[in-house]
């Protein structure tokens, strides 16, 4: 006799039936593998339960306000050390200001009027603050924003 496939069957003891726990006393019954009383037996709890514990999303500190992603972060220059920086008149850039070291390259400039300027320049920046325009212009000199 030759063997076909219709003649396989599985090894004795290989296929068992699935176990119906919780079905009642006669079929694994009972406890149903949850072993004896406690909560754990008696309901389903969620796994990030801590047993009545202080939760870690309510231990954590509260983050406060917002980080504003847009915001523009000028570097300030007020007038007085413009004057002091360029005693004669001339063309002030943001290049000439980061030679001498009153800003950093980089970052948007902006021209404060903070002090007094008798110096006629001419000053290309990101930014200028009224009252800077207003003394610059009474100097003799100019604004223009890059």
């Amino acid at each position: 006799m030759t063997l076909k496939v219709h003649h396989l069957r599985p090894a004795p003891g290989a296929k068992t039936a699935k176990t119906r726990v919780g079905r009642g006393e006669g079929s694994k019954g009972k406890t149903a593998g949850r072993g004896t009383k406690g909560s754990k037996a008696r309901n389903n709890i969620p796994e990030h339960f801590e047993g009545g514990q202080m939760p870690l999303h309510m231990r954590l500190p509260k983050l406060k306000g917002f980080k504003n992603r847009n915001k523009v972060e000028f570097q300030v220059v007020n007038l007085e050390k413009l004057g002091q920086l360029f005693p004669e008149a001339t063309e002030v850039g943001v290049a000439d200001l980061v030679a001498k070291g009153a800003v950093r390259a980089g970052r948007p400039v902006k021209v404060l009027g903070d002090g007094e300027l008798t110096v006629a320049l001419q000053v290309s920046v990101h930014k200028f603050s009224q009252s800077a325009k207003e003394k610059i212009a009474a100097a003799g000199g100019s604004t223009t924003e890059v």
